[in-house]
Order: C-alpha cells, then sequence, then structure tokens
C-alpha cells in the first residue's frame, strides 16, 4: 500500500481526516470514502467546509440537518472500491482509502493549485464532492451545491479562508488583526516610499526585534481603514509552512494574491544570494516582482544580512529603497507595551499592572541587550506572565513569602529578568544612582593596599554609567599591571559581584592556553565544515548567554598575535562574531586583561614613582599603540606593604569566619594568631597568594580535624591562638 503524502494536505484538511477515523468506525466501514468526510464536514462547524456547509444551508433556505441524514445514510450504505493508498493519523494507524476518496483529493489538488494554494483545504475537498462522477455529487447538487455554486463560493475571499497565504487587510477589516501601536514617524516614511509613482518596493533592514514586523502591521491597519497609499488594497504574507514545502509554487502564489497591492516577505535574504540562499528556487520569481509595477514587495531583513546577500544583487538596489527600523526607544517601548496589554491579560488571565509595563520597558533595555526594544520588553512580559501563570496554577509561590494571585506587577518583573540574567533581585531594585556613588568604599572593603587602582576603575566605569561613553564599546576595557598576588584577579571578582550580582558573572581565561593560533578556534568557535564548529565558542557563547559579564584575560602578553586582534575588535567595536557567523554583544561586559610585564618594578617599593614609568615601557615594548589606545585605563597594582598584608589577612579571616558560620560556629582569631600567621609569609614578594595557603594549612585543615574528632554542636566558638608549638584551635 501507498502512504498519502501528508503535505499534500493542509493543517486543517489534516484535522478532518483524522475526525473522519471514528465516524467510519461507527458507520461499521474499513474504507474512508466522501460520504464520510462529507459527513464529517458537517459535524466539524469550525473548519472551512463546515462552514461554507452552514452558509449554503442559510442561503438556500435547508435544514444542514437534513443533509446530515442523508450523508449518514450514504456513510453506511456505500462501501465504495479500495485504493492502494493508506492515510497515516495522528496517533500512526494506517487508514486504508476507497477510490472515491482517492478521485477526491486528486480534484480538490486541482482546485486547491487554480486558486493559488499549495495544499488540498477542506474547501477544496468539498468543491471536489460536488463535481460530476463524485459518489458525493448527487446528494450536494439536490440540496444546490453543484460546482457552479461551489466555484463561486471558492472565489469569495470572504468565505474561504486561505492556506498559502494571509491577507492582512482582510483579517483587519474582519477585526481578526491585533491592534499595534503606530510608530507615526516610520509609518510616514513607509507610506511615502509606498505613494511613489515608480519602484515602490521596500526592504526594512534593522535588527531582529526592533518592530519591522509591526511596521507593516501598521501599514495594513491604516490600508483597511481607507486610509493606505492609493492602489494598496491588500497586504499578503506567504505561509512559512508553504514555503517550506514548496517555495517556488507559494511564491507564485503569493504574487498572485498580492496583484495590486502588497507582497510581505518577512527575512528576505532567505530568497537571495544563490547556493547559499534558503529557498533558492524561488529566488527567480522573486527577483521579477521588483521589475513589475503590479506588486509592491515590502521585504525585512537584518544590516549584516543585507550587506551580504542583497548589496550586490543590482534588480533589489535598482528598484527598492532601503527604510532603517531602529530600536523603539524607552517611551515608545511602554507605549507599545500598553497597546499589547489586553492580550497579555487575555491570554496569561493575568490582570497587568502599569507599573510592570514601565519596569519591563526599563529594565529589558538595560539588561536584555541581546535583542532590541520592543522585542527585549515583550520577551520579557511574556516570560514573567507565564510565571506567574505557572505559579497560580501549581500553587508554587514565584516569589518567595508572596502568595500566589492573578496579578503580574513591577517585583514579578524584576524577578523574571534575575532569572533570565542571574543579576541579583536586590541589584536590579536598586538606585543605580546611590549604588555607583558608593563603589568605591565597596570595592574597598574587598581589595586592600591598592587604593589607586580601586579609584581609576571607578572612575571608568561610573563614567560608562551615566551615558559617558560610546554605547556599543563595553562598559570598560581595564589593562591590570602588577606581581603576582597583588589584587588583580580579586579586584575583578569584586567587580562582578558589585555590578552584576554574583563572581559567577565573572569569566576567566588564561592566555597562556592560547598562544597558537588555532586556539582561536576555542574562543569563537571553529567555522563550518571543520571539526567541533558546532560547540560554538568559550567566549562568544558565554557573552551571547549572560552579557552582563567580567570578562578575564590573564597573562594576556603570552597571547598568539591573532587573539590580540580578536580583543582590539572587542574593545573598538564591542562585538565579536564567532565561527558559525552569530554576534556577541559586550557592550554591557567589563572587558580586563591583566600582565605580568613590567611586574619587577611595580614590585620593588624603592622606586617609588618611577616604578610606574619604567613598567610602562616595558608595556609599549610589548603591545602595539593601537592596542593600547583602545584601552580606557591601564591600571597599575602595586607590591603589598607588610601593613596591606596584614589588611588582607584580615579579609581572609572574615571569610573563614563566614565559612564556620555556615557550619554555626563562631571563629575567634586573636592578634597574637594574626602575628604568628604573618610570620609564616617566607615570601612577601608573592603577595597574598601565600597567605591563603597558611590559613588553609594552620587553620582550617586543624578546625577539620576538630570536628571529625568530636560532635561539635552550634553555637560553639572556635577560639585560635598561639602556644608552644605554634597555633592553638580550641573550643568552648
Amino acid at each position: 500500500m501507498t502512504i498519502l503524502n501528508p503535505n499534500l494536505l493542509s493543517k486543517g484538511m489534516t484535522e478532518a481526516m483524522n475526525a473522519a477515523v471514528p465516524v467510519m468506525r461507527a458507520v461499521n466501514k474499513r474504507l474512508l470514502t466522501p460520504e464520510i468526510l462529507l459527513l464529517t464536514f458537517i459535524r466539524l462547524p469550525d473548519c472551512t467546509a463546515g462552514r461554507l456547509l452552514q452558509r449554503s444551508a442559510d442561503s438556500r433556505g435547508f435544514k444542514l440537518a437534513d443533509l446530515e441524514r442523508e450523508a449518514e445514510a450514504g456513510a453506511r450504505s456505500i462501501a465504495g472500491r479500495p485504493a492502494d493508498f493508506d492515510f497515516v493519523t495522528s496517533g500512526g494507524d494506517k487508514v486504508a482509502l476507497s477510490m472515491e476518496m482517492v478521485v477526491v483529493l486528486d480534484e480538490g489538488k486541482g482546485i486547491a493549485q487554480a486558486a493559488d494554494e499549495v495544499w488540498i483545504g477542506t474547501e477544496h475537498a468539498l468543491g471536489a464532492m460536488s463535481q460530476v462522477g463524485v459518489s458525493t455529487s448527487g446528494l450536494l447538487q439536490r440540496y444546490g451545491i453543484t460546482p457552479t455554486a461551489m466555484t463561486g463560493i471558492l472565489a469569495d475571499q470572504a468565505l474561504a479562508k486561505h492556506t498559502t497565504t494571509q491577507d492582512w487587510v482582510a483579517l483587519a477589516k474582519q477585526g481578526q488583526l491585533t491592534p499595534v501601536y503606530y510608530r507615526q514617524s516610520l509609518l510616514r516614511d513607509l507610506v511615502s516610499l509606498l505613494t511613489l509613482s515608480g519602484d515602490r518596493d521596500v526592504i526594512l533592514v534593522g535588527p531582529t526585534g526592533a518592530g519591522k514586523r509591526a511596521l507593516v502591521y501598521s501599514l495594513a491597519l491604516l490600508v483597511a481603514e481607507g486610509k493606505g497609499p492609493d492602489g494598496v488594497k491588500s497586504v499578503v504574507e506567504i505561509s512559512e509552512r508553504a514555503l517550506l514545502d514548496n517555495a517556488p509554487q507559494a511564491v507564485q502564489a503569493g504574487l498572485r494574491q498580492a496583484a495590486g497591492g502588497v507582497l510581505f516577505v518577512p527575512n528576505i535574504q532567505r530568497f537571495l544570494g544563490g547556493y547559499k540562499a534558503e529557498f533558492a528556487q524561488a529566488e527567480k520569481s522573486l527577483q521579477k516582482a521588483f521589475l513589475e509595477e503590479s506588486t509592491i514587495v515590502i521585504g525585512t531583513t537584518t544590516e549584516a544580512d543585507y550587506n551580504e546577500r542583497m548589496a550586490s544583487i543590482s534588480t533589489v538596489t535598482d528598484h527598492a529603497h532601503v527604510l532603517h527600523v531602529p530600536p523603539a526607544t524607552l517611551d515608545e517601548t511602554v507605549a507599545i507595551l500598553g497597546t499589547h496589554k489586553p492580550r497579555f491579560e487575555s491570554d496569561y488571565k493575568l490582570d497587568v499592572q502599569s507599573d510592570a509595563l514601565q519596569v519591563a520597558a526599563s529594565l529589558a533595555g538595560r539588561y536584555l541587550t541581546a535583542k532590541p526594544l520592543p522585542g527585549a520588553a515583550m520577551q520579557l512580559l511574556h516570560r514573567a506572565c507565564a510565571l506567574v501563570r505557572m505559579s497560580e496554577q501549581t500553587g508554587l509561590p514565584f516569589r518567595p513569602d508572596v502568595p500566589a494571585d492573578a496579578r503580574l506587577d513591577a517585583d514579578d518583573v524584576r524577578l523574571a529578568v534575575s532569572l533570565m540574567t542571574g543579576v541579583a533581585v536586590s541589584k536590579l531594585g536598586a538606585d543605580e544612582r546611590i549604588k555607583y556613588a558608593q563603589m568605591v568604599e565597596h570595592l574597598k572593603a574587598r581589595i586592600a593596599g591598592q587604593d589607586e587602582a580601586v579609584l581609576v576603575v571607578s572612575r571608568a566605569v561610573k563614567t560608562a554609567r551615566v551615558g559617558l561613553k560610546d554605547p556599543k564599546r563595553p562598559i570598560g576595557s581595564f589593562l591590570f599591571l602588577g606581581p603576582t598576588g597583588v589584587g588583580k584577579t580579586e579586584l575583578a571578582k569584586a567587580l562582578a559581584d558589585f555590578m552584576f550580582g554574583s563572581e559567577d558573572a565573572l569569566l576567566a581565561l588564561d592566555m597562556t592556553e592560547y598562544q597558537q593560533e588555532d586556539s582561536l578556534n576555542r574562543l569563537i568557535g571553529a567555522a563550518p565544515g571543520y571539526v567541533g564548529f558546532e560547540g560554538g565558542g568559550q567566549l562568544t557563547d558565554r557573552v551571547r548567554a549572560t552579557p552582563y559579564t567580567v570578562v578575564l584575560f590573564d597573562e594576556c602578553e603570552k597571547a598568539h598575535a591573532r587573539i590580540l586582534d580578536v580583543l582590539l575588535q572587542i574593545m573598538e567595536e564591542g562585538r565579536l562574531t564567532d565561527g558559525q557567523g552569530r554576534v556577541a554583544s559586550f557592550a554591557e561586559a567589563v572587558v580586563i586583561l591583566t600582565s605580568n610585564l613590567g611586574a619587577q618594578f611595580l614590585s620593588d617599593l624603592s622606586l617609588g614613582d618611577s616604578a610606574h614609568e619604567l613598567a610602562m615601557q616595558a608595556v609599549k615594548g610589548h603591545f602595539r599603540p593601537e592596542f593600547l589606545n583602545r584601552l580606557d585605563e591601564i591600571v597599575m597594582f602595586n607590591a603589598l606593604s607588610p601593613e596591606a598584608l596584614r589588611l588582607v589577612l584580615d579579609l581572609m579571616l572574615k571569610k573563614e569566619a563566614k565559612l564556620a558560620e555556615g557550619r554555626g560556629l563562631k571563629l575567634e582569631v586573636s592578634e597574637a594568631a594574626r602575628v604568628w600567621l604573618l610570620a609564616q609569609n617566607d615570601h612577601p614578594e608573592w603577595g597574598a597568594r601565600p597567605l591563603r595557603r597558611i590559613i588553609e594549612r594552620h587553620v582550617r585543615q586543624p578546625l577539620a580535624d576538630a570536628l571529625l574528632a568530636a560532635d561539635v554542636k552550634p553555637g560553639t566558638v572556635v577560639k585560635v591562638d598561639v602556644g608552644a608549638k605554634g597555633l592553638t584551635v580550641t573550643m568552648a
């Protein structure tokens, strides 16, 4: 048996065929016949054929129940002749078709193609059932449903819902098009281009999510109100499924349907560019449309796709106008969200508070920069609504200690942003102005002995945060110079915690692992066709997923020259394209490079200010001027003085106390013990790193031994002091 090609059927026809199977079994038949399908159409009032039958009954004055009774009698009495075709249901069952059913589908295909349709719809099958020679024709014709009548019905656009194309203007007139916010200046520019006497095709260029489709929606609504450009009566879009099934036929159908109006082609670059095009077979048909005056083509694409695939095609560039669609402003985004508020409330059954819209627009523009406004804000609001709705349905609170209810407010939106970005909710709700005013004090509480470095970094970050920087470049690009163990990495961690809520926002890359040219692939991913290209890049994948990141390139002087070229691009353009052509934006990232160049000068406290000059000479001798000029600041870290080492020790012991507190213990380290710990540092030139090992050996390990030896109760005080043989650890 041959399996019926499922791509022949529209979605509605597939659903009707599935619904016909239980009807077939109810009338005790083993073949699916036209009579059974007709009976199914009558009992499916929401399918197109069902609506057509009801309208025919209303206009011709017969009762649909009478037709149903006769159709059921025919379904029970007519067995049909078996054909060599099976229909496979959505459940995977095979159902045999009668020969008459195959004829109906074949005739329906011809009717569909004549109507510029890619698939057989229920209306086309109904039209085939009325044809002479089909077993259902006599019954239908007795009720006035003749081939001539069906031809007229199918020609009526208001009755037959096309499956290959959609006319947005017709949908708008029927009240089926969702209202959108009019971006007046852009809509005015688009209408003016469509009012020209010739060459009225338009390519809308802008980032994904900027509102290109919404602009065309606005045009359709304007035309439906009778206020559109002269001669534009329709705005037709081709179904994505039709394009995937048969792109050339779908484009031809779309062009015929859009005659005298607009053919809207989202992501038009998919049709252009030869072998690179996803729908290359339809390229010639679409290019011809740019040469014809009967149909206007409006396409959308991004700047990169336009430059790569379209800028060199004269058919397009000579006859189409480019209209740039920038991201929406914050005020526009709030207004756009307000327009969509009723739909959000209906879809999610929530009361969306006005403050949630304002916060969604603000936080999306600030934290979800991978997509522009208004798209990022729409995505955020969907996510927040879904989380609250889930909480309400399951009873599991979305916000801790807050009962689930059917309301979405600003706090819900903040928590959704936190889940999407990893930025702590407390950071999202904090006053940014107050927060950054206290930045120096916050960092000094973690970084000892490097006050000048903290001041330099804080100034640069605060300048960027008040908007006094190129918005495309990173928040800050710094080169940290200094000997090992003086706080370079610790300052990077402190920045990640302060700015983005967690030290986990730090991405540390050891450049000693990137000394070979081919190691670049590990950062940005290999190009298609090379081994491992599917894996992406360690750097680009992370920044694209979490753009709020401090990226640390440790010991950058050891990286290959090609790696340094990549760093130069990040600092200059704020973006990086990976091996698969995807762009990672560094506009919300902080870029830190560390180097030991000149460390021997900075570690010599006796050199004073001249140490900085000598270190800079070493740096200039290694890096190209254009590389150094892209840095916001070169930050010098001096060797730690004995006083600074004591401060570092105190900070480390505070962390130990917090660890002990997690076990319910109170850790007390005497002054004598602190002096003793410092005295164990035989290599002060290595900075604070030896102190970490000293604390591990003389405090943490003895404490662990004590906890294993006895059942220590919560609330126990652990005292660390100096005894005759070194440190002592006692518990009370």
